[in-house]
């Protein structure tokens, strides 16, 4: 019988279970811990993020796998859990930063593009007939102000700003690395090699140079760059 119950609360967004929880947003939540892991890392002198890409097969083309994206010149972004999801959300945040250059001849915040996704993934827990977006973003760039910032939200349509997070399935891991690493005066350069380092730990005898996707924003140009194999390799020997 409490099984048949928890099913009825389980099956509607808009419901909550006698607990106070929502479930779906809750599964949502787990699909996001199955998600292939990313990192965020604030610098001196701009944000560094970093992506496994997961490559699920021997046939698959690493270089046709896209996990970085970029919102606007000064705004990156990565994603964890449902991609499909995030490239709705993704091609939503690239629109709002053109139509607001196009209105106001200026570059657009990265938390009023933070805002504008959390509050499109916290209508979709609260419809009937929706799901819950099963992807959380890590949001990077470097403002007007000329600081580096850094944004997660998940899929309740909570954000956060932080120095440096982690997201997907290695999270519990790597944040704790994170947190006894990271130093807010470390640059770009030592931000990457404590990501891809961190990775490394988590991922063990599969990690690999192909499953890497990195991007960073400095503060000098405000615009994102990829980081090509020939750098990556040379950060990689650097990396015990």
């Amino acid at each position: 019988m409490k099984i048949q119950q928890k099913m009825g609360y389980d099956r509607s967004i808009t419901m909550f279970s006698p607990d106070g929880r929502l479930l779906q947003v809750e599964y949502a939540k787990k699909t996001v811990r199955q998600g292939s892991t990313a990192i965020g890392v604030v610098c001196k002198d701009g944000v560094v993020l970093v992506a496994d890409k997961r490559i699920v097969g021997k046939l698959v083309v690493p270089e046709a796998i896209e996990k970085m994206f970029k919102i606007d010149e000064h705004i990156a972004a990565t994603a964890s859990g449902i991609i499909s999801d995030a490239r709705v959300l993704i091609e939503r945040a690239q629109v709002k930063a053109q139509q607001h250059k196009v209105t106001y001849d200026t570059a657009i915040d990265i938390l009023d593009i933070v805002k504008d996704i959390t509050s499109l993934k916290q209508i979709c827990t609260q419809s009937a007939g929706l799901r819950p977006f099963g992807v959380s973003l890590l949001i990077g760039g470097v403002d007007n102000d000329g600081g580096p910032k850094l944004f997660m939200t998940d899929p309740t349509g909570i954000f956060f700003r932080y120095k440096a997070a982690v997201i997907g399935e290695g999270e519990p891991e790597i944040e704790k690395l994170l947190q006894k690493k990271y130093k807010p005066t470390m640059n770009i350069e030592e931000g990457i090699a404590l990501s891809i380092q961190s990775l490394k730990e988590f991922l063990g005898p599969e990690f690999s140079l192909e499953r890497l996707d990195i991007a960073y924003i400095t503060i000098q140009d405000k615009k994102m760059k990829k980081v090509a194999k020939d750098t990556l390799k040379n950060v990689l020997n650097k990396v015990k």
